[in-house]
């Protein structure tokens, strides 16, 4: 009876040893930092496919937007953080708020689709923002661009899915190397970071967009490569992105993996390992 005793005091033991530690785990990343894997290449060459980090939730403040989405297609897990945490939606405020900076690379929940998004902050309320041959303008102002050489990478598939590059120097075959212009850009305020260059499409030549108040203007540094706020969320972009949208600031790479899982560590890029996102 009692080595019965024990063994049922040792299984509920365990069972609330689970429960404590996954409620820990719930708080740790509601309140503090979500980890965020990159799964394309949109952000380029800022963050790669495979980067992994942590977001700084503490940023922004918190929102609906704040509570964790648990979501494993494999066994049909979709936990939405508007499921947790939406009677907290619909008003654009937060708690503790603070105004992201232009620049700032943020993640943030999709308007319509709910997904976690990564870009840059560019536009903010209130700015007027365009796009003309390519160049962003903001209140009219273009940005200031300087010469950054090129950025160049293997032509193969890269991450979990297998993502295949475009490359501005025409179609490359397996292996070869894939190259895109690479351009330094300033916004008004003075953050600098790179931008990339594939081809002159649609996107270059935008109308204008006045920002909302409350709303953000966001896109991705590999400027051709992008779904973001140059598209609206109802044709399948992103749209302007409420303040309560943010879920935070992404500010340095943990981890780097160019492989399809993280365990191939041969594929490990440890010169990435801790990195400022800037």
């Amino acid at each position: 009876m009692a080595s019965e005793t024990k063994k049922g005091g040792g299984i509920w033991d365990t069972i609330k040893t689970v429960f404590y530690a996954l409620l820990i785990a719930g708080v740790f990343r509601t309140l503090f930092f979500q980890p965020f894997w990159i799964p394309s290449g949109s952000m380029k060459d800022t963050l790669l496919i495979g980067d992994f980090l942590f977001v700084n939730k503490m940023a922004y403040g918190y929102s609906y937007a704040s509570c964790p989405s648990v979501i494993i297609p494999s066994i049909g897990l979709d936990i939405d953080a508007a499921d947790i945490c939406g009677w907290a939606d619909g008003d654009n405020t937060r708690l503790f708020g603070s105004e992201p900076a232009r620049g700032d690379v943020a993640v943030f929940r999709h308007p319509v689709s709910g997904r976690d998004f990564i870009k840059r902050v560019v536009g903010m309320p209130g700015d007027s923002v365009q796009m003309r041959n390519g160049v962003l303008h903001i209140n009219g102002t273009p940005v200031q661009l300087a010469d950054g050489g090129t950025f160049d990478e293997i032509a193969e598939p890269q991450g979990p899915q297998r993502l295949r590059p475009r490359c501005e120097n025409g179609p490359v075959g397996e292996g070869g190397t894939c190259s895109k212009t690479r351009q330094i850009e300033t916004l008004p305020g003075g953050s600098t970071h790179a931008i990339l260059n594939i081809a002159t499409q649609s996107s270059d030549n935008t109308p204008v967009y006045q920002v909302p108040e409350g709303h953000y203007f966001m896109m991705g540094d590999n400027r051709d490569n992008s779904s973001d706020s140059r598209v609206p969320n109802i044709v399948g972009g992103v749209g302007f992105v409420p303040f309560e949208n943010l879920v935070g600031r992404a500010d340095r790479v943990v981890f780097s993996s160019a492989g399809r899982s993280m365990l191939f560590f041969w594929t490990w890029r440890g010169d990435r390992f801790f990195e400022k996102i800037d």
